[in-house]
């Protein structure tokens, strides 16, 4: 069974990472192929940046959504509870309560949907605007920015290595959406109602500032975008023999301290809500990692000292 595995990994890999030709560039052609790659870039980023700022409005309603719209619980069904299908086991009554009843999350509005928003300054509004659509333009052109990095980079690495080209850029692309996306749809709404929430039954009266609430969204989408990254680079990693499952295995508490850390660090407030939402994920990932590097990573060449021993001992006793 484990050889059948094995096999089947190996295909995927002899199919997706294939060789590439090895071609030799001088220092000149470097320089002109970054000049001409920037300039690229920066046209296609300016272009897409123009056309967000003209739907900056309808942007900024989007960046509103996590605070007046959450998942929230809703009842299953009149006939079935949850409780009674997990006591009961039945299968029966799971696949009629997916029939007739109701899911268990909703994305509704929530208690914040009339909350209004300030602004401190004459220019807050506007810089604002800039800020949310040069945001929004890079990550619609972050796909392309990758692939131009490591069309640019790829003259400087080995065959071996610059075979990962094509799979990464769609493979990261792809963790990255997914990491915005979840941030967008779960960890905002989530952390965004609890922590306003808290403030109202506290008391106090919420008057949020455009900025800081921009602030925020924008850098919890930005880290949990990159934290999605975070097993496809280990597992890269491990594809060029630089670390192996076992050593990442071998330093899971250390792992697991340091996501703590700088959760605690990259988290906008101090409180450890929002530092265990955006830990507990940063070291899932690690352990997802240490799956693709256990998977994917590079075969180590089997020792060959006992062979050597063996053919020692075998001339030796012939003499």
């Amino acid at each position: 069974m484990a050889g059948r595995f094995e096999n089947f990994f190996k295909g995927i890999q002899d199919r997706v990472f294939t060789p590439l030709e090895d071609p030799k560039m001088p220092l000149t052609q470097h320089l002109e192929e970054l000049r001409v790659r920037l300039t690229r870039a920066v046209v296609i980023l300016a272009i897409v940046f123009a056309a967000s700022f003209y739907f900056s409005v309808q942007i900024m309603d989007l960046v509103r959504i996590p605070l007046q719209n959450a998942f929230v619980f809703v009842k299953f069904s009149d006939q079935y509870t949850l409780d009674g299908i997990i006591r009961h086991r039945s299968f029966s009554e799971l696949v009629a309560w997916l029939s007739t009843g109701q899911w268990v999350m909703k994305w509704e509005p929530t208690v914040l949907q009339k909350l209004p928003f300030v602004f401190l300054a004459p220019a807050e509004a506007i810089w604002n605007n800039v800020k949310v659509s040069m945001v929004f333009a890079a990550f619609l052109v972050m796909p392309y920015l990758l692939f131009e990095v490591w069309m640019f980079s790829s003259p400087g690495l080995h065959a071996h290595e610059r075979r990962f080209i094509m799979p990464f850029v769609f493979i990261s692309s792809i963790a990255f959406y997914m990491g915005l996306a979840f941030c967008y749809f779960v960890v905002l709404p989530f952390a965004l109602n609890f922590l306003v929430v808290y403030g109202l039954d506290s008391g106090f009266v919420p008057q949020l500032s455009i900025a800081a609430f921009v602030g925020f969204n924008l850098w919890f989408l930005l880290i949990f975008g990159l934290m999605f990254e975070l097993p496809l680079a280990i597992t890269l990693l491990a594809r060029l023999g630089w670390v192996d499952a076992v050593t990442l295995r071998k330093y899971w508490k250390w792992a697991l301290v340091g996501s703590f850390t700088v959760a605690a660090v990259l988290t906008p407030t101090p409180d450890p809500f929002n530092q265990s939402i955006m830990a507990v994920p940063m070291y899932t990932f690690y352990e997802l990692g240490i799956i693709g590097a256990k998977l994917f990573g590079k075969k180590k060449p089997a020792p060959v000292v006992a062979k050597t021993a063996s053919t020692t001992t075998a001339t030796v006793s012939s003499r």
